[in-house]
């Protein structure tokens, strides 16, 4: 008998993700499976930030679902704020192996548009009422 801890499968996790930024109020929240695209990753959970205090909360609130399902968070990157003027954060990622969240402004997840750049994965998930 297999004594491994039975964890949580991906496609559940990404799901989980996608309804917990939902739940916290992340516009336009879509799961995208992104397994037969790539080799670095199965899964992007894309949802947009109101403000840099919203984006900030939004991180808080996925680290703290990591925690929870004991899922390491291999990678966090965020944009820089450029010059002296301080611009509000407008794209935050965070790398969990088979599942990488971007969390984004407005305005950047206009101007880069994943879902259009990877429009050959299939959805898992869109919010049902986009935000915005």
């Amino acid at each position: 008998m297999d004594d491994t801890l039975q964890t949580e499968s991906e496609p559940s996790l990404a799901l989980m993700l996608g309804k917990l930024l939902e739940d916290h109020h992340g516009g336009d929240v879509v799961v995208m499976d992104m397994r037969q695209l790539n080799f670095w990753t199965d899964f992007f959970v894309i949802a947009t930030a109101t403000s840099s205090t919203h984006l900030a909360g939004l991180e808080r609130h996925i680290k703290e679902f990591a925690k929870e399902k004991d899922v390491e968070i291999l990678h966090r990157s965020r944009r820089p704020k450029s010059g002296a003027e301080q611009q509000p954060d407008e794209w935050c990622l965070l790398d969990l192996g088979t599942i990488v969240v971007h969390l984004m402004s407005a305005k950047s997840r206009s101007f880069f548009e994943l879902e259009r750049l990877w429009s050959a994965a299939p959805l898992v998930y869109r919010a049902e009422s986009p935000r915005f």
